[in-house]
């Protein structure tokens, strides 16, 4: 389906038509993310991640009046169910796992007023894991983009660390999954979860 062809409008009203398998491209803790044309649709699995996408349509909406949008995935809805937001291509793991951003490493991503916008969701929106590379994405220029940027210090501490220690959020651990023998991210639901299989062998 081609984002192009289809208003905002129809994206919003007929959301779940577009999130089928085969546009689906990433799964976290409290989102399920489908790609749609320019545009993803990031499905909210859990309270905590309309909260997360609340927080990015507040974000951006502040970080537009100083002049730091290009480097943020604008947000274009948020209602209870669900976010829609600018795609950006994603960054290739390393070992098939995602890394922090070292700002020497990997210099040639790094986009003007990085360290501006680093400097503000710290300091101004209490975000948390700034440099994980799966919160970003690449431009057409192949600089970095803040893609997933809703968590906060005090959400993830207060909501996210208890639900997940009872279990009712799952951790990622990075191990070998019992279906397809591969070392992938496996979500894992507490420590008496024994089911190490990986999304693709059917464990969400």
């Amino acid at each position: 389906m081609n984002e192009k062809a289809e208003p905002l409008e129809n994206l919003i009203r007929n959301w779940r038509t577009y999130c089928t398998e085969e546009n689906f491209i990433g799964i976290g803790s409290s989102r399920k993310v489908y790609k749609v044309g320019e545009r993803v649709i990031k499905v909210h699995l859990h309270p905590i991640g309309k909260l997360q996408s609340q927080n990015e349509m507040a974000i951006y909406n502040e970080i537009e009046a100083k002049g730091l949008a290009p480097l943020f995935a604008a947000v274009h809805f948020v209602d209870e169910r669900i976010s829609i937001q600018s795609y950006y291509r994603p960054i290739l793991r390393r070992d098939n796992q995602s890394f922090e951003i070292d700002g020497d490493k990997d210099a040639i991503w790094i986009p003007d007023r990085y360290e501006d916008a680093l400097l503000e969701l710290d300091r101004e929106f209490d975000c948390f894991d700034l440099k994980d590379s799966d919160n970003y994405g690449l431009n057409d220029q192949g600089k970095l983009v803040f893609i997933d940027y809703g968590m906060s210090k005090s959400l993830y501490e207060n909501m996210w660390v208890p639900l997940a220690e009872a279990g009712v959020l799952p951790q990622i651990e990075f191990d070998i999954c019992n279906g397809c023998g591969e070392k992938k991210e496996l979500r894992m639901y507490g420590e008496e979860d024994q089911d190490k299989r990986c999304y693709s062998c059917g464990k969400e």
